[in-house]
């Protein structure tokens, strides 16, 4: 049976739309599916292990402290900092796998690797600013609750180290805050082990920022660069410089890695945070990094975001690892009005790759740097 010309033109006609229509459908998923958060499940009762990656001088530590202030979360700050002080000679590459070792006894709550690196009969207050840590600061692990950092050293600094692994197996989440992975297949481990359910939580500052608060506490930071930078006899000129270059370097490398092209064992497992976006909406943000690690906020826990990040600190000062009540907008912005034109010029060209794909705009002159009504951010990405 033949159909007239016309209904065939019709026919056909659509045929073709079909087959466009069901490829923008395929096009609009793979896009969706791209920007919108890809949660793994959170299987009932299991625990989970949260890495905050990210670099010296980028707001970690206060995002540490968003984890630690949770009742159901255990959490260390940078305790690979042990390993690189024990073997402080050793360049970063070297250390790469000792310290995932470590890291990886620690999310199973198991102490006993960590203890090689710490001196004498090691306690609470061996660990790396353990103070930090509401965990540690609390029963189980401390026999009081502690106000503050100071009652904390008083009723806690001679806990044995027992107490601490014993109450990590009571908490829900294992949030570990760590500045000295530089790839993210040093991960690849700890992603593949079925017996972690490791989640990423990526946070990454403007480089020229991080560069105005890396100059304010150097002397702190030296024997890490030492370490970074592979013991190179790099000029004191060009050393925060190149710090900063192999720091713009791993963010890029990690957010490459974590987002464009997983493989299947990172699916659902990395999260990118910009410093400045929580600076903005610290509760907005804050809360989508809750739901990415399963946690629900509490109003305890809002009600301390609400005063570290509206504070009348402006920043600055030789004030490194220490969390106080700030203005979090402004000093996200700090260093327009303080950093020297041609530093932010160097800085731009060291990071220029690493800045365009996170979305940090560059300035092209002084003026523009220290209009700050002129936007930086950009708001499409990442």
């Amino acid at each position: 049976m033949k159909f007239p010309r016309t209904l065939r033109r019709r026919f056909n006609a659509l045929i073709f739309l079909g087959v466009l229509l069901g490829a923008a459908v395929v096009l609009f998923h793979d896009w969706y599916t791209r920007i919108s958060p890809r949660h793994s499940p959170f299987p009932e009762g299991r625990k989970v292990h949260v890495l905050l990656l990210s670099s010296w001088r980028s707001g970690s530590s206060f995002l540490g402290q968003v984890f630690s202030q949770h009742p159901s979360v255990f959490y260390l700050m940078e305790p690979a900092w042990h390993v690189w002080i024990t073997n402080h000679k050793s360049g970063a590459k070297s250390l790469r796998v000792p310290v995932r070792k470590m890291l990886w006894g620690l999310y199973k709550c198991d102490f006993s690797l960590i203890r090689n690196y710490l001196p004498g009969n090691p306690r609470l207050s061996s660990f790396f600013m353990w103070t930090q840590s509401q965990a540690l600061c609390s029963p189980p692990a401390c026999p009081v609750r502690s106000a503050n950092e100071s009652q904390c050293d008083k009723a806690c600094h001679s806990v044995s180290l027992d107490k601490a692994q014993d109450a990590c197996a009571t908490y829900t989440h294992v949030v570990l805050k760590e500045t000295r992975f530089f790839e993210m297949e040093s991960l690849y481990p700890l992603l593949q082990d079925p017996n972690l359910d490791l989640r990423v939580v990526h946070l990454v500052r403007d480089p020229r920022a991080v560069m105005r608060s890396r100059e304010e506490s150097a002397y702190l930071l030296d024997r890490d660069s030492d370490i970074v930078l592979e013991h190179r006899n790099v000029s004191e000129a060009d050393r925060q410089y190149e710090v900063i270059r192999e720091i713009c370097r791993s963010h890029l490398d990690i957010y490459e890695r974590g987002f464009f092209d997983p493989p299947p064992f990172l699916e659902g497992r990395y999260k990118l945070v910009r410093y400045e976006d929580v600076a903005r909406n610290p509760l907005t943000e804050l809360n989508s990094i809750y739901e990415f690690v399963g946690l629900k906020m509490t109003s305890e826990v809002e009600e301390w975001i609400q005063k570290m990040t509206h504070g009348g600190g402006k920043g600055g000062g030789n004030v490194a690892f220490k969390i106080t009540s700030r203005n979090a907008a402004e000093v996200s912005q700090a260093w327009r009005t303080v950093l020297n034109h041609s530093k932010v010029q160097r800085i731009q060209e060291l990071c220029k790759g690493a800045m365009l794909l996170l979305g940090y705009r560059t300035v092209d002159s002084e003026e523009e740097q220290k209009r700050l009504d002129i936007g930086l951010l950009d708001p499409g990405r990442p």
